[in-house]
């Protein structure tokens, strides 16, 4: 999500790398590359001139404080104007009526039912009690479908096959919901291939009997330009709540998740980056700024770490790193959480400047697997003890074990101990000083390279 434009935008960035003004030749060269990285993001090229102009507004004649260099400066005002462009601040959705009614809404194919069984799945781990409605009654396999995935995750479903009338099954589901004690309804409803009138008139009524307290039109990323043209068509004849954007994963571009707010004048409220259940974010434009400029997204990583980390043993973590005892078991053991959390790339991003210590080669779904086979490969004795693996026959064993050539353990041997040392660092802080240094020491580190 967002690589080719991050890399475009450091690109960009990496202009001002040793100045120490700020100048109209390095800005226009700057702004220049700026603006074609968000022209290949899918970005429409208006905005992109409108964006690019208020930077050049804000940069030229900027005063650089001596605690800034110039590419931190305009690195921030990209940051501002990003946030900007994307809704500036992150709206929830509204569950506060018992029971809250959710409608989903959107084009056939764009991801509505499995968004429909993540936000379920998401609520139930906010201790609220959904129930799913499935209320497509035009695709034959829809009904199949919501159940499977909701069956996994102990999530009910409520249908009536036999019946084609969806207000009848609206009805009814909010019964059931009265009777079970559910306190969130989410109405998954058909989509169509384009905005049309039956398409309209079956979601109208739907929304004019079931009154929801949130609408939401889900769009396919992959769809790029379109999905945002359809997000503006429609909301010219149901006034939607938010947007969720599916599909990121497979969408490294991101245009949709710049552009769709601006133009839509709609929240984005979720994003989902992955086909697991759990693969879905709340959309928070200033976290996703950080990561379009590769400075991580700490605090979205600590509220997906906190729902998988056993407190107790993460304070026995933390006293082995302290005491350098961190060795290749706790490693093993934090990849399985780590995997647990979500798509590896997506976890990765939110880490600033760390990507590095999970990939030989920019593959780092590829790279766990082949760390995970280095492990392996290690007698119980090397695992505890990480400093006995200097000896040129023990690795030699373990790429012969593993299958993963010398240099490639070499570079991983290096990056665990580069990686016990910052971890070591932020352990000797507390409290939001942790997040703070450590992000500073990155960024320094970035702008010093």
């Amino acid at each position: 999500m967002f690589e080719h434009l991050q890399n475009k935008l450091s690109e960009a960035l990496h202009v001002f790398k040793g100045q120490n003004t700020i100048t109209e030749i390095n800005i226009a060269s700057s702004l220049k590359k700026i603006g074609r990285a968000l022209i290949d993001a899918d970005v429409n090229h208006k905005i992109v001139k409108s964006f690019i102009q208020r930077i050049q507004e804000e940069s030229i004649g900027k005063k650089v404080l001596t605690s800034l260099n110039p590419k931190q400066l305009i690195t921030k005002i990209v940051y501002d104007e990003l946030v900007s462009l994307m809704g500036e601040k992150n709206v929830e959705i509204n569950i506060s009526r018992n029971p809250t009614i959710i409608l989903i809404c959107g084009l056939q194919g764009s991801g509505k039912t499995s968004f429909s069984s993540k936000l379920a799945f998401f609520l139930k781990k906010k201790n609220k009690y959904p129930l799913l409605v499935a209320a497509d009654t035009h695709r034959p396999a829809a009904i199949d479908q919501l159940e499977l995935i909701a069956k996994k995750v102990n999530i009910p479903v409520f249908s009536l096959k036999e019946s084609k009338n969806v207000i009848e099954i609206v009805k009814k589901s909010i019964i059931y919901a009265y009777k079970q004690n559910k306190n969130v309804i989410i109405i998954d409803t058909a989509g169509r291939l384009a905005i049309d009138e039956i398409m309209m008139e079956e979601i109208e009524k739907i929304n004019q009997y079931s009154q929801p307290n949130e609408v939401l039109f889900v769009v396919d990323a992959m769809t790029g330009q379109d999905a945002i043209n359809t997000a503006q068509s429609f909301s010219n004849v149901l006034d939607f709540d938010g947007v969720v954007i599916t599909k990121l994963d497979g969408d490294s571009r991101g245009g949709v998740a710049i552009t769709m707010s601006s133009v839509v004048k709609k929240p984005i409220k979720f994003i989902s980056n992955g086909e697991k259940i759990e693969d879905l974010e709340v959309f928070h434009p200033d976290r996703i700024a950080n990561r379009i400029l590769g400075m991580g997204d700490i605090v979205s990583l600590v509220e997906k770490v906190q729902e998988q980390f056993d407190e107790k043993r993460t304070k026995k973590i933390y006293h082995k790193i302290s005491k350098n005892r961190f060795d290749f078991n706790d490693l093993f053991e934090q990849i399985q959480k780590i995997k647990k959390i979500g798509n590896i790339k997506n976890i990765i991003s939110m880490i600033p400047g760390i990507d590095k210590y999970f990939s030989f080669d920019g593959n780092q779904k590829d790279s766990i697997a082949r760390i995970e086979a280095i492990i392996h490969s290690m007698s119980p004795y090397e695992r505890s003890h990480p400093q006995v693996l200097t000896d040129e026959k023990r690795i030699n064993r373990i790429s012969k074990g593993s299958g993963v050539a010398l240099n490639h353990i070499d570079l991983f041997l290096k990056q665990f101990h580069d990686m016990n040392k910052i971890m070591k660092k932020i352990h000797a802080h507390s409290g939001k000083k942790i997040v703070k240094d450590f992000i500073y020491q990155i960024m320094n580190k970035e702008n010093n390279v």
